[in-house]
């Protein structure tokens, strides 16, 4: 294992506060709960828990972009009941009149969870770190820094356009719709562990990290159901409560999936995964697509000695998420952040390039820098999103019903979706979160933005991510009137929020 010092060195300067994280697993759960029956837009107006499954997926009437076009307004914490709670327009406009100054004071670790309504996470790893909380001199920006409720635009902010989050629902649909599969980086691990708070304390998080003496951030992370949860009973039966279906104290039977054990099926699973690809893949891939720069240096190397956390897809794909024992129906991935040219050391400009690169270039010639790089970046992402398509169609296939021999999917269900002992999964669906960077100078702010604002020094690749986001824009958006050409890969657009969150950074 490399020494935890190395590990940290960069992984600190970019990690991001759990507020931003918990407002963006919020998008994900409204958006890819309901991906299984997509035309030609999001649906987000899924059934309310309870009711039938057969209008499980309904047409959307708030897009990702619309749910990215609204702004942070200040809302004092012990105004909201819960982590996510949605205020009404009368709540906002009284906050809008008010100082906007802290409301309390932080006197020890264990207040966040107050100022930010959690009852406490599964999650043992690198705790009071993930809730910057581990620093006393940085204690001042609590709780101003969860005082900050994100009021999405268009459709997405009327009554009907957004499901209101509900712990218990979400438990239901990673139970009987299939989990989710996270692969990424530490912003998505960053991701998994606020999960395991918004959902605590109905599932449990492994490995345990408080009383290890080393780790290696290859680890997988799970979070099962908790047999301890309220909504387990004494005779083994899952009930989940609906007030919300105006039946008051009313339970509805949660229905397990055929094969599912509630101590060996994960609801969701966290791998790091820098670069999506094995080093060993993308430097055949490179010399394939870019003999260019061989020709020009025999000696050329694609990698230099950064650390980095990575394996191929086939280990993530066939072998994990479309195993036929896996629950998982959602991959979450996102990556850039460690698409750089320390990294990809070969692509950084020496004293030679940079002369050569004032003189007029030749094609055929390398390109270095981040236009190359991104160039090969989004070869690769092609093929990824090629591999993930063929992959999803190939298990959907092969996928028999047990009874009858007939081949899944039926034709209404999608890719890989299906019904079992009454219980409807989701198609199998991956979806792609643009990548965040992170904020110059995040220690001096101590609010939100209302625009974006321009980076003044580019650390490591933050100046160029919107290219990487773009390249997944442009890979996974209908053209010109075309049908999606993969069809169980999706772009969300959803960034915005956490871009507009300086305050929000470590």
């Amino acid at each position: 294992m490399i020494p935890l010092k190395a590990l940290l060195s960069r992984l600190r300067t970019r990690k991001f506060l759990f507020l931003i994280l918990v407002f963006s697993i919020l998008s994900l759960f409204l958006y890819t709960s309901a991906l299984g029956n997509l035309v030609s837009e999001w649906s987000l107006l899924e059934r309310l828990p309870g009711f039938p499954s057969g209008t499980l997926w309904s047409k959307s009437t708030c897009s990702p972009q619309e749910y990215a076009e609204g702004r942070w307004v200040w809302r004092p914490y012990y105004k909201r009941p819960g982590p996510l709670s949605r205020s009404s327009a009368a709540d906002i406009a009284a906050a809008s009149n008010s100082t906007g100054e802290p409301s309390a004071k932080m006197q020890k670790n264990e207040d966040i969870l107050d100022f930010a309504r959690f009852g406490g996470c599964a999650s043992s790893r690198e705790f009071w770190w993930n809730f910057a909380v581990d620093k006393k001199e940085q204690w001042d920006r609590l709780p101003g820094a969860v005082e900050w409720e994100w009021v999405p635009g268009g459709r997405c902010s009327a009554n009907e356009g957004l499901r209101e989050w509900k712990a218990e629902d979400v438990v239901r649909d990673l139970v009987e719709g299939g989990g989710w599969f996270l692969i990424g980086d530490s912003i998505t691990e960053g991701h998994f562990f606020s999960l395991s708070c918004l959902l605590y304390p109905h599932v449990l998080a492994t490995p345990d990290y408080t009383n290890l003496t080393s780790f290696d951030r290859a680890w997988p992370q799970h979070l099962y159901l908790n047999p301890a949860s309220p909504l387990l009973h004494h005779d083994s039966t899952i009930r989940i409560t609906k007030p919300q279906a105006g039946l008051k104290n009313a339970r509805k039977k949660l229905r397990l999936p055929p094969n599912f054990d509630i101590e060996k099926t994960p609801l969701v699973t966290f791998r790091r995964n820098d670069l999506l690809y094995s080093k060993e893949e993308l430097e055949a891939m490179h010399k394939e697509l870019h003999p260019e720069f061989y020709k020009a240096n025999e000696t050329f190397k694609l990698f230099g000695d950064q650390a980095v956390w990575t394996f191929p897809p086939s280990e993530y794909l066939s072998e994990t998420f479309l195993a036929p024992s896996s629950h998982y129906r959602t991959l979450v991935f996102n990556t850039a952040g460690h698409w750089t040219t320390d990294l990809f050391a070969g692509y950084t400009k020496g004293p030679a390039e940079e002369e050569e690169n004032l003189e007029e270039k030749k094609e055929g010639d390398p390109v270095f820098g981040y236009d190359g790089l991104l160039k090969f970046f989004e070869e690769a992402m092609e093929r990824w999103a090629q591999k993930v398509q063929v992959a999803v169609d190939s298990a959907a296939a092969q996928q028999q019903d047990s009874s009858s021999g007939r081949p899944y999917p039926p034709p209404t269900a999608g890719a890989g979706g299906r019904e079992e002992a009454g219980v409807r999964m989701r198609p199998w669906t991956a979806v792609v979160r643009p990548y965040l960077p992170g904020h110059e100078d995040c220690h001096d702010h101590r609010s939100a933005w209302q625009e974006i604002v321009p980076f003044n020094w580019n650390w490591w690749n933050w100046g160029e991510i919107w290219r990487y986001n773009q390249v997944f824009e442009n890979l996974l958006s209908p053209s010109d009137g075309k049908a999606k050409k993969y069809k169980n890969v999706h772009y969300l657009p959803i960034d915005r929020p956490g871009r507009l969150r300086p305050d929000a950074n470590l």
